[in-house]
C-alpha cells in the first residue's frame, strides 16, 4: 500500500519551542520548512521558562569560568567538547536573539544602549544570566513566533501530533529518515509528510511524573520516536526536579524561578528557620539536585507538605520590578511575596538525557537531527546548570542549520513511502483505559523513580511498565489513534528508558540518587541504551 503524500518539504521540524523555531529561521532563506506544533505555537516549555539564558557578557567573567561551572554542575559526566562548544558560541547565539528583537533587561531600562542586567543563579560563579524580567521564555518565544509567521518559506501546522518517523528500515540500504506520519487533531486522521531532513525539537518528558512544572505537551514524543526508529539514547535517569514549584491547589505547577534565590530569597522550614546551610556551602545557590533533595529530605523528616521560599526581606519595589509575573501570580492566590514566604515543593522539570547527538545535532539516523531538551549533547551531564537550556536550543539549532545547508543540494526527497493502514482498526469505546493507565504511570514513576530511588523501587516500576506496555500495544493495534493514546504510548516508552538507565547506574551521581548505592564512583560513564539490546 503506497501513501498519498499530504505534505512535502526540505526540512520537517517537529516542535515549536526555542530550538525548533530558531532552526526554522536559520533555514528558511535556503529551504522550504514545515514546523509541526502539537498545540498553539506559544504552548511549550520555552514560553514558561522564567529565569534566562547564560552567556558571558560581563568583563569580569570568562568563557573558561562558564565552562568550569557547567562541568562542576554536571557532576563529572559532561562532555567537555560539548561544553566548550556551547559556551564558546553562547554570545553569538544571544546576539542573534538580541538582533531579532528580544528585549533583555538593561541596567538602565530607559537606555537601550545601557549594559544588560545580569542575574546570578545556582551553580554560576558570576552574573551571566540575560533575562527579560522573570518571563524570559515568553519574550523569546513571542519574538520567534512573530518572525516565523512572517517568513514565506515556513509553513506552520498547529494542533498536529507526530506519530512516527518514516524510514527505509525495510530495505538493506543504510537506514535514513524519509519523513513522518502526523496526526491531524482537527480532522482526526493520520497524514504523511515527505522531507529530505527531519529535526526533532519536541522538548522533554517530565509529564511522565505526577508533579511537574512542564506543560501538557512535554510527553517525550521525540525521544520515543527516535528510539523506535533505531537511535540510541543516553543519561535518561537524570531528570531534574526543580526545587521550587509553588505549592497551591490552584497554582497548576507554577514555577518559582531560581533567580529568586539569586537575588537573595531564602529557603525556610515551616517554623521560619533556614536549612540550606546544613546541606551545602553555597546554601540557596547550591546546584538544583542538592536543593531539591534537601527540600525533599526536610519535608519527609518533618512530615510537612511543603517548605517555604522567602524574599520578603528585600524592598517591595525591588521585588515587583524584578519578579512581576511571580508577584502578580502569587497575589492572585492570596500570597503577597513582599510580606510573606511562598510555599514550595520540588517538581519534575527537565530531562537531562535524550537522543544522542554530535556537535552538529546529528542523531544515529542519517538526515535526522535532535535539538533542545529532546537531545543528549553531553552539555548537561548528570545535572543541568540553570539557564544553560535555552542556550543549548539556540546554539545547536544554529549548528544543525549550518550542517543541513551543506547537504541540501544533494539530498533527495523520497515520495514512494509506505502507507498508513487503518483498515483493521476501529474507534475506541474504552477511553477510560487510557486515562487509568496514564494516571497509574505518572503516580508510580513519582513514587518509585523520583528524587530518591532504590533497587526495589526501580524493579517494581519496571514490572508495571512492562504490563502497561502490553496493554497499550494491544490498544494501539486495535483502535484509531488519539492525542491521549499517542502521548501515553510515548510516555510509557520513555518511562522504560528512564528506569533501565537508572538500573544501569550502580552509584549516586547528580540527579540520580539511589539509597542502595549512595556513593559516587571514581569513573564517570554515560548510560547508553541501544535499541534491540536489553
Amino acid at each position: 500500500m503506497k501513501q498519498v503524500i499530504d505534505y512535502q518539504c526540505d526540512v520537517l521540524i517537529i516542535g515549536s519551542g526555542a530550538a525548533g523555531l530558531t532552526l526554522a529561521l536559520h533555514l528558511a532563506d535556503h529551504a522550504n520548512v514545515i514546523v509541526l506544533s502539537k498545540g498553539p505555537l506559544t504552548e511549550g516549555s520555552t514560553y514558561y521558562a522564567q529565569g534566562g539564558i547564560a552567556a558571558v557578557f560581563d568583563e569580569d567573567d570568562s568563557i573558561e569560568s562558564h565552562i568550569q561551572d557547567t562541568l562542576v554542575a554536571g557532576a563529572g559526566l559532561c562532555d567537555p567538547d560539548a561544553v566548550a562548544y556551547t559556551t564558546s558560541n553562547a554570545r553569538k547565539g544571544l546576539q542573534w536573539l538580541i538582533d531579532l528583537g528580544v528585549g533583555f533587561d538593561r541596567v538602565d531600562a530607559a537606555d537601550s544602549a545601557s549594559k544588560f542586567h545580569l542575574n546570578q543563579e545556582g551553580g554560576h560563579s558570576h552574573r551571566r544570566i540575560l533575562h527579560a524580567a522573570d518571563a524570559t521564555g515568553k519574550a523569546v518565544q513571542t519574538t520567534l513566533v512573530g518572525k516565523v509567521k512572517a517568513h514565506s518559506n515556513i509553513r506552520i501546522l498547529e494542533r498536529y501530533n507526530a506519530v512516527d518517523l518514516i524510514t527505509n528500515r525495510q530495505t538493506l540500504k543504510q537506514q535514513q529518515v524519509y519523513g513522518a506520519y502526523i496526526w491531524n487533531r482537527a480532522a482526526e486522521r493520520v497524514e504523511t509528510v515527505a522531507a529530505k531532513f527531519v529535526a526533532l525539537a519536541t522538548g522533554g518528558a517530565s509529564k511522565v511524573y505526577q508533579y511537574t512544572s512542564n506543560p501538557d505537551v512535554a510527553s517525550g514524543d521525540g525521544i520515543a520516536m527516535a528510539w523506535r526508529a533505531g537511535c540510541r539514547v543516553a543519561n535518561m535517569e537524570f531528570n531534574q526536579f526543580h526545587p521550587t514549584c509553588l505549592f497551591h491547589p490552584n497554582a497548576h505547577s507554577f514555577l518559582l524561578t531560581e533567580a529568586l534565590r539569586g537575588e537573595g530569597a531564602l529557603l525556610k522550614r515551616p517554623d521560619g528557620t533556614r536549612f540550606m546551610p546544613d546541606f551545602h556551602e553555597a546554601a540557596e545557590l547550591a546546584p538544583r539536585d542538592v536543593v531539591a533533595r534537601a527540600i525533599d529530605y526536610e519535608m519527609k523528616r518533618l512530615g510537612a507538605d511543603c517548605m517555604y521560599l522567602d524574599i520578603s526581606h528585600q524592598a517591595a519595589d525591588f521585588i515587583r520590578e524584578h519578579f512581576p509575573t511571580i508577584h502578580d501570580k502569587c497575589l492572585g492566590l492570596g500570597i503577597d511575596i513582599t510580606h510573606e514566604a511562598m510555599p514550595v515543593v520540588p517538581a519534575a522539570h527537565y530531562t537531562c538525557g535524550g537522543v544522542m547527538t554530535d556537535l552538529r545535532a546529528q542523531t544515529d539516523l542519517p538526515h535526522l537531527y535532535a535539538i533542545g531538551e529532546v537531545a543528549c549533547t553531553g552539555l548537561h551531564g548528570a545535572n543541568r546548570m540553570a539557564s544553560n537550556s535555552l542556550l543549548e536550543c539556540v546554539v545547536f539549532a544554529q549548528a544543525a542549520a549550518e550542517h543541513i545547508c551543506t547537504k541540501l543540494a544533494t539530498a533527495q526527497l523520497h515520495l514512494d513511502l509506505p502507507g498508513w493502514d487503518e483498515s483493521k482498526v476501529t474507534n475506541s469505546d474504552e477511553e477510560v483505559i487510557i486515562q487509568h493507565n496514564w494516571h497509574e504511570l505518572r503516580l508510580f514513576m513519582w513514587d518509585y523513580v523520583g528524587i530518591v530511588r532504590t533497587n526495589k523501587r526501580l524493579e517494581r516500576a519496571l514490572r508495571r511498565i512492562e504490563l502497561l506496555q502490553q496493554e497499550i500495544h494491544e490498544y494501539y493495534s486495535n483502535f484509531r489513534v488519539s492525542n491521549n493514546l499517542l502521548e501515553l504510548r510515548n510516555l510509557v516508552q520513555v518511562a522504560e528508558l528512564i528506569v533501565r538507565s537508572a538500573m544501569q547506574r550502580k552509584e549516586s551521581r547528580g540527579l540520580h540518587y539511589n539509597l542502595d548505592y549512595p556513593e559516587t564512583s571514581e569513573l564517570a560513564h554515560p548510560s547508553v541504551l541501544t535499541p534491540g539490546q536489553k
